[in-house]
Protein backbone atom coordinates (compact mmCIF):
# COMPACT_ATOMS: atom_id res chain seq x y z
CA UNK A 1 0.00 0.00 0.00
CA UNK A 2 1.26 3.29 -0.93
CA UNK A 3 1.03 6.27 1.29
CA UNK A 4 -0.02 9.50 -0.60
CA UNK A 5 0.69 12.41 1.11
CA UNK A 6 -2.60 14.87 0.83
CA UNK A 7 -1.17 17.76 -0.84
CA UNK A 8 2.00 16.69 -3.16
CA UNK A 9 4.95 18.65 -3.94
CA UNK A 10 3.59 20.83 -6.97
CA UNK A 11 4.82 19.41 -10.17
CA UNK A 12 6.43 23.32 -11.11
CA UNK A 13 8.83 23.35 -7.77
CA UNK A 14 9.69 19.32 -8.18
CA UNK A 15 10.95 19.58 -12.06
CA UNK A 16 10.42 23.47 -12.59
CA UNK A 17 8.43 23.12 -15.93
CA UNK A 18 8.50 26.70 -17.30
CA UNK A 19 4.53 28.40 -17.75
CA UNK A 20 4.70 27.56 -21.86
CA UNK A 21 4.31 24.21 -20.93
CA UNK A 22 0.90 24.36 -20.65
CA UNK A 23 -1.29 21.76 -18.36
CA UNK A 24 1.85 19.67 -18.12
CA UNK A 25 2.91 21.77 -14.90
CA UNK A 26 -0.51 21.84 -13.13
CA UNK A 27 -0.97 17.83 -13.20
CA UNK A 28 -0.59 17.16 -9.59
CA UNK A 29 -2.60 20.84 -8.65
CA UNK A 30 -5.91 20.01 -8.68
CA UNK A 31 -7.39 23.01 -8.29
CA UNK A 32 -5.43 24.75 -11.43
CA UNK A 33 -6.16 22.19 -13.15
CA UNK A 34 -9.49 21.85 -12.66
CA UNK A 35 -9.21 25.52 -14.06
CA UNK A 36 -7.50 24.86 -17.04
CA UNK A 37 -10.00 21.98 -17.91
CA UNK A 38 -13.17 24.38 -17.65
CA UNK A 39 -11.48 27.06 -19.38
CA UNK A 40 -10.19 24.71 -22.17
CA UNK A 41 -14.09 23.79 -22.27
CA UNK A 42 -14.99 27.44 -22.60
CA UNK A 43 -12.62 27.80 -25.52
CA UNK A 44 -13.86 25.17 -27.22
CA UNK A 45 -17.54 25.81 -27.15
CA UNK A 46 -16.29 30.05 -27.62
CA UNK A 47 -14.81 28.58 -31.20
CA UNK A 48 -18.17 27.12 -31.95
CA UNK A 49 -20.16 29.57 -31.05
CA UNK A 50 -17.92 32.21 -32.58
CA UNK A 51 -17.56 30.26 -35.74
CA UNK A 52 -20.99 29.48 -36.23
CA UNK A 53 -21.67 33.27 -36.72
CA UNK A 54 -18.36 33.62 -38.68
CA UNK A 55 -20.12 30.93 -41.08
CA UNK A 56 -23.53 32.36 -40.79
CA UNK A 57 -22.17 36.04 -41.89
CA UNK A 58 -20.66 34.55 -44.97
CA UNK A 59 -23.57 31.96 -46.16
CA UNK A 60 -25.03 32.35 -49.34
CA UNK A 61 -28.61 30.49 -49.24
CA UNK A 62 -27.85 30.37 -53.50
CA UNK A 63 -25.36 28.17 -53.15
CA UNK A 64 -24.22 24.83 -51.70
CA UNK A 65 -22.84 24.20 -48.71
CA UNK A 66 -20.15 22.47 -49.66
CA UNK A 67 -19.19 25.14 -52.02
CA UNK A 68 -18.28 27.60 -49.17
CA UNK A 69 -15.72 25.87 -47.10
CA UNK A 70 -18.50 25.54 -44.24
CA UNK A 71 -18.07 22.66 -41.77
CA UNK A 72 -20.22 23.81 -38.62
CA UNK A 73 -23.74 24.72 -40.60
CA UNK A 74 -23.80 21.47 -42.88
CA UNK A 75 -23.86 19.71 -39.38
CA UNK A 76 -26.20 21.62 -38.02
CA UNK A 77 -28.42 21.44 -41.10
CA UNK A 78 -27.65 17.36 -40.87
CA UNK A 79 -29.84 17.25 -37.81
CA UNK A 80 -32.25 18.90 -39.32
CA UNK A 81 -32.36 22.71 -38.16
CA UNK A 82 -33.27 25.12 -40.64
CA UNK A 83 -33.51 22.88 -43.92
CA UNK A 84 -36.82 21.73 -45.69
CA UNK A 85 -37.47 19.46 -48.65
CA UNK A 86 -34.39 19.15 -50.71
CA UNK A 87 -31.78 20.36 -48.56
CA UNK A 88 -32.86 24.05 -48.84
CA UNK A 89 -32.44 26.37 -46.18
CA UNK A 90 -35.52 27.83 -45.07
CA UNK A 91 -34.89 29.48 -41.89
CA UNK A 92 -31.26 30.65 -41.22
CA UNK A 93 -32.84 31.73 -37.56
CA UNK A 94 -32.18 28.31 -35.99
CA UNK A 95 -28.16 28.89 -36.54
CA UNK A 96 -28.07 31.90 -35.00
CA UNK A 97 -30.03 30.83 -31.74
CA UNK A 98 -27.33 28.16 -31.49
CA UNK A 99 -24.14 30.04 -32.18
CA UNK A 100 -25.52 32.62 -29.40
CA UNK A 101 -26.35 29.90 -27.00
CA UNK A 102 -22.53 28.53 -27.21
CA UNK A 103 -21.09 31.95 -26.74
CA UNK A 104 -23.15 32.49 -23.63
CA UNK A 105 -22.40 29.25 -22.08
CA UNK A 106 -18.66 30.03 -23.05
CA UNK A 107 -19.21 32.73 -20.68
CA UNK A 108 -20.40 31.05 -17.71
CA UNK A 109 -17.33 28.35 -18.83
CA UNK A 110 -14.81 31.02 -18.93
CA UNK A 111 -15.64 32.34 -15.45
CA UNK A 112 -14.98 29.05 -14.00
CA UNK A 113 -12.11 28.32 -15.42
CA UNK A 114 -10.00 32.37 -14.07
CA UNK A 115 -11.66 31.38 -11.09
CA UNK A 116 -10.44 27.92 -10.30
CA UNK A 117 -6.30 29.10 -12.01
CA UNK A 118 -6.48 32.06 -10.09
CA UNK A 119 -8.79 32.29 -7.03
CA UNK A 120 -9.96 28.78 -6.24
CA UNK A 121 -8.77 26.23 -3.97
CA UNK A 122 -4.99 25.08 -4.92
CA UNK A 123 -5.48 21.68 -4.31
CA UNK A 124 -9.22 19.87 -4.44
CA UNK A 125 -9.09 17.89 -1.44
CA UNK A 126 -8.42 20.94 1.11
CA UNK A 127 -12.86 21.86 0.25
CA UNK A 128 -13.81 18.05 0.03
CA UNK A 129 -13.15 14.85 0.02
CA UNK A 130 -15.52 14.02 -2.74
CA UNK A 131 -13.99 16.02 -5.14
CA UNK A 132 -10.24 15.48 -4.18
CA UNK A 133 -8.15 13.30 -5.55
CA UNK A 134 -4.51 11.40 -6.10
CA UNK A 135 -3.32 10.22 -9.33
CA UNK A 136 -2.49 6.55 -7.37
CA UNK A 137 -5.64 6.39 -5.83
CA UNK A 138 -7.39 3.76 -8.43
CA UNK A 139 -10.32 3.41 -6.54
CA UNK A 140 -10.79 7.34 -6.91
CA UNK A 141 -10.11 7.17 -10.68
CA UNK A 142 -12.30 4.88 -11.63
CA UNK A 143 -14.94 6.89 -10.06
CA UNK A 144 -13.99 9.59 -12.08
CA UNK A 145 -13.78 7.75 -15.56
CA UNK A 146 -17.44 6.27 -14.82
CA UNK A 147 -18.82 9.80 -14.29
CA UNK A 148 -17.33 10.70 -17.74
CA UNK A 149 -18.71 7.61 -18.93
CA UNK A 150 -22.51 8.23 -18.14
CA UNK A 151 -21.99 12.47 -18.89
CA UNK A 152 -21.00 10.85 -22.29
CA UNK A 153 -23.77 8.37 -22.50
CA UNK A 154 -26.43 11.14 -21.58
CA UNK A 155 -25.17 13.07 -24.54
CA UNK A 156 -25.61 10.59 -27.11
CA UNK A 157 -28.83 10.12 -25.93
CA UNK A 158 -29.72 13.81 -27.03
CA UNK A 159 -28.48 13.33 -30.70
CA UNK A 160 -31.48 9.87 -30.07
CA UNK A 161 -34.05 12.73 -28.48
CA UNK A 162 -33.40 14.99 -31.64
CA UNK A 163 -33.78 12.37 -34.23
CA UNK A 164 -36.59 10.32 -32.13
CA UNK A 165 -38.84 13.62 -30.44
CA UNK A 166 -37.68 17.09 -31.24
CA UNK A 167 -37.78 17.48 -35.57
CA UNK A 168 -36.12 14.51 -36.38
CA UNK A 169 -32.94 14.34 -38.77
CA UNK A 170 -32.48 14.91 -42.27
CA UNK A 171 -32.72 11.90 -44.53
CA UNK A 172 -30.60 11.72 -47.50
CA UNK A 173 -32.40 8.66 -49.03
CA UNK A 174 -35.82 11.11 -49.26
CA UNK A 175 -34.44 14.04 -49.53
CA UNK A 176 -36.29 15.50 -46.36
CA UNK A 177 -36.49 16.41 -42.59
CA UNK A 178 -37.79 13.37 -40.93
CA UNK A 179 -38.35 11.77 -37.08
CA UNK A 180 -36.56 8.21 -36.57
CA UNK A 181 -39.87 6.12 -34.64
CA UNK A 182 -38.22 3.00 -34.85
CA UNK A 183 -34.38 2.74 -34.91
CA UNK A 184 -32.87 -0.53 -35.34
CA UNK A 185 -32.34 -2.32 -32.21
CA UNK A 186 -31.47 -5.83 -33.28
CA UNK A 187 -27.79 -6.22 -32.00
CA UNK A 188 -27.04 -8.71 -34.59
CA UNK A 189 -27.78 -5.51 -37.49
CA UNK A 190 -25.89 -2.98 -34.96
CA UNK A 191 -22.49 -4.96 -34.03
CA UNK A 192 -22.98 -6.18 -37.43
CA UNK A 193 -21.54 -2.97 -38.39
CA UNK A 194 -18.82 -3.01 -36.34
CA UNK A 195 -17.40 -6.74 -36.90
CA UNK A 196 -17.85 -6.30 -41.07
CA UNK A 197 -20.51 -8.68 -41.17
CA UNK A 198 -23.49 -6.25 -42.28
CA UNK A 199 -22.80 -3.58 -45.46
CA UNK A 200 -19.37 -2.26 -46.12
CA UNK A 201 -16.78 0.79 -45.22
CA UNK A 202 -16.95 -1.02 -41.59
CA UNK A 203 -19.03 1.44 -39.35
CA UNK A 204 -18.79 3.61 -41.64
CA UNK A 205 -21.27 1.67 -44.21
CA UNK A 206 -24.86 2.53 -41.58
CA UNK A 207 -26.70 3.60 -44.61
CA UNK A 208 -30.49 4.38 -42.90
CA UNK A 209 -31.30 6.65 -39.93
CA UNK A 210 -33.15 3.79 -37.96
CA UNK A 211 -29.60 2.30 -37.71
CA UNK A 212 -28.03 5.19 -37.20
CA UNK A 213 -30.20 6.02 -34.23
CA UNK A 214 -30.33 2.74 -33.03
CA UNK A 215 -26.44 2.29 -33.20
CA UNK A 216 -26.24 5.65 -30.83
CA UNK A 217 -29.58 3.98 -28.86
CA UNK A 218 -26.53 1.03 -28.22
CA UNK A 219 -23.30 3.49 -27.73
CA UNK A 220 -25.48 5.76 -24.96
CA UNK A 221 -26.28 2.64 -23.00
CA UNK A 222 -23.07 0.58 -23.30
CA UNK A 223 -21.69 4.17 -22.03
CA UNK A 224 -24.12 4.62 -18.74
CA UNK A 225 -23.43 0.43 -18.18
CA UNK A 226 -19.81 1.18 -18.25
CA UNK A 227 -19.56 4.24 -15.68
CA UNK A 228 -22.03 2.45 -13.39
CA UNK A 229 -19.54 -0.51 -12.97
CA UNK A 230 -16.82 1.93 -12.65
CA UNK A 231 -18.22 3.82 -10.13
CA UNK A 232 -19.23 0.76 -8.31
CA UNK A 233 -16.16 -1.49 -9.00
CA UNK A 234 -12.60 -1.32 -8.02
CA UNK A 235 -9.72 -2.46 -10.74
CA UNK A 236 -8.97 -5.75 -10.66
CA UNK A 237 -5.34 -6.83 -8.95
CA UNK A 238 -4.23 -7.63 -12.90
CA UNK A 239 -4.39 -4.18 -13.88
CA UNK A 240 -1.81 -2.97 -11.16
CA UNK A 241 0.83 -3.83 -13.41
CA UNK A 242 -0.60 -3.60 -16.74
CA UNK A 243 -0.94 -0.05 -17.02
CA UNK A 244 0.84 3.31 -15.46
CA UNK A 245 -1.07 4.79 -12.48
CA UNK A 246 -0.19 8.87 -12.97
CA UNK A 247 -1.27 11.96 -14.43
CA UNK A 248 1.25 11.65 -17.40
CA UNK A 249 -0.10 8.08 -17.95
CA UNK A 250 -3.73 9.33 -18.14
CA UNK A 251 -2.97 12.35 -20.04
CA UNK A 252 -1.21 9.61 -22.66
CA UNK A 253 -3.99 7.01 -21.98
CA UNK A 254 -7.11 10.36 -23.25
CA UNK A 255 -4.62 11.39 -26.03
CA UNK A 256 -4.62 8.01 -27.49
CA UNK A 257 -8.09 7.69 -27.29
CA UNK A 258 -8.43 10.91 -28.98
CA UNK A 259 -6.28 9.94 -32.25
CA UNK A 260 -8.28 6.65 -32.58
CA UNK A 261 -11.29 8.50 -32.57
CA UNK A 262 -10.17 11.22 -34.49
CA UNK A 263 -8.94 8.72 -37.30
CA UNK A 264 -12.23 7.05 -37.47
CA UNK A 265 -13.93 9.80 -37.63
CA UNK A 266 -11.99 10.98 -40.48
CA UNK A 267 -12.69 7.77 -42.44
CA UNK A 268 -16.50 7.93 -41.35
CA UNK A 269 -16.98 11.74 -42.32
CA UNK A 270 -14.71 10.91 -46.00
CA UNK A 271 -17.16 7.78 -46.85
CA UNK A 272 -20.25 8.32 -45.62
CA UNK A 273 -23.65 9.65 -46.80
CA UNK A 274 -25.90 9.03 -44.45
CA UNK A 275 -24.92 11.08 -41.37
CA UNK A 276 -22.78 13.41 -44.03
CA UNK A 277 -25.10 14.28 -46.52
CA UNK A 278 -24.34 14.84 -49.83
CA UNK A 279 -26.04 18.07 -49.75
CA UNK A 280 -24.64 19.77 -47.58
CA UNK A 281 -21.16 17.77 -47.59
CA UNK A 282 -20.43 17.41 -51.55
CA UNK A 283 -20.01 14.01 -52.68
CA UNK A 284 -17.70 10.66 -50.16
CA UNK A 285 -13.99 11.12 -51.03
CA UNK A 286 -11.55 8.99 -52.50
CA UNK A 287 -7.71 8.43 -52.39
CA UNK A 288 -6.33 9.84 -55.26
CA UNK A 289 -2.52 9.99 -56.38
CA UNK A 290 -2.50 12.95 -58.65
CA UNK A 291 -3.31 16.48 -56.64
CA UNK A 292 -3.34 18.44 -60.52
CA UNK A 293 -7.26 17.38 -61.01
CA UNK A 294 -8.16 19.58 -57.67
CA UNK A 295 -6.82 22.44 -59.29
CA UNK A 296 -8.32 24.78 -61.73
CA UNK A 297 -6.92 27.55 -64.40
CA UNK A 298 -6.37 30.18 -61.47
CA UNK A 299 -5.04 27.72 -59.02
CA UNK A 300 -7.59 28.00 -56.37
CA UNK A 301 -8.76 24.71 -54.60
CA UNK A 302 -12.16 22.73 -55.54
CA UNK A 303 -12.49 21.20 -52.44
CA UNK A 304 -15.58 20.67 -50.58
CA UNK A 305 -16.76 20.42 -47.16
CA UNK A 306 -15.98 17.07 -46.88
CA UNK A 307 -12.57 17.48 -47.56
CA UNK A 308 -11.89 20.05 -45.44
CA UNK A 309 -14.11 18.06 -42.33
CA UNK A 310 -12.04 15.17 -43.02
CA UNK A 311 -8.35 16.56 -43.28
CA UNK A 312 -9.19 18.12 -39.96
CA UNK A 313 -10.17 15.26 -37.86
CA UNK A 314 -6.57 13.11 -39.23
CA UNK A 315 -4.19 16.07 -38.70
CA UNK A 316 -6.01 16.92 -35.37
CA UNK A 317 -5.68 12.95 -34.52
CA UNK A 318 -1.87 12.95 -36.20
CA UNK A 319 -0.74 15.59 -33.72
CA UNK A 320 -3.24 13.90 -30.79
CA UNK A 321 -0.79 10.65 -31.29
CA UNK A 322 2.44 12.56 -31.65
CA UNK A 323 1.05 13.93 -28.13
CA UNK A 324 0.18 10.55 -27.19
CA UNK A 325 3.54 9.22 -27.69
CA UNK A 326 5.02 12.03 -25.89
CA UNK A 327 3.30 11.93 -22.59
CA UNK A 328 3.90 7.94 -22.89
CA UNK A 329 7.05 8.33 -22.98
CA UNK A 330 7.28 10.94 -19.55
CA UNK A 331 4.83 8.70 -18.00
CA UNK A 332 7.45 5.57 -18.14
CA UNK A 333 10.30 7.86 -16.75
CA UNK A 334 11.82 8.55 -19.97
CA UNK A 335 14.08 11.52 -19.98
CA UNK A 336 13.79 13.49 -23.28
CA UNK A 337 17.26 15.47 -22.46
CA UNK A 338 19.43 12.43 -21.16
CA UNK A 339 17.45 10.05 -23.30
CA UNK A 340 17.08 7.33 -21.05
CA UNK A 341 14.60 6.31 -18.12
CA UNK A 342 15.26 8.38 -14.62
CA UNK A 343 14.14 6.28 -12.30
CA UNK A 344 13.96 9.01 -10.37
CA UNK A 345 10.57 10.33 -12.14
CA UNK A 346 9.24 6.87 -12.52
CA UNK A 347 5.64 6.95 -10.73
CA UNK A 348 5.19 5.04 -7.41
CA UNK A 349 2.78 2.22 -6.74
CA UNK A 350 -0.71 2.59 -7.51
CA UNK A 351 -3.06 2.16 -4.11
CA UNK A 352 -5.11 -0.74 -4.15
Amino acid sequence: MTTIAKNPQSIEDKFNIPWWAGNARLKDISGKLLGAHVAHGGLIVFWAGAFTFFELSRFDITQPMYEQGLILLPHLASLGWGVGAGGEVVSTYPYFVIGALHLISSAFLGFGGIFHSLWGPKYLSSVSEFFGYQWQDTNKMTDIIGIHLILLGLGVFLLVAKGMYYGGLYDSTIADVRIVSNPTLNPEIIFGYLFGAVGKNWIAGVDNLEDLIGGHIWVGAILIAGGLWHINTKPFGWTKNLFVWSGEAYLSYSLGALALMGFIAAYYCAVNTTAYPEVFYGKPLSIRLNIFPYFTSNNSYLLSSRTWLANTHFWLAFFFLQGHIFHALKAAGFDLQKGRVDHALVPPEPDF
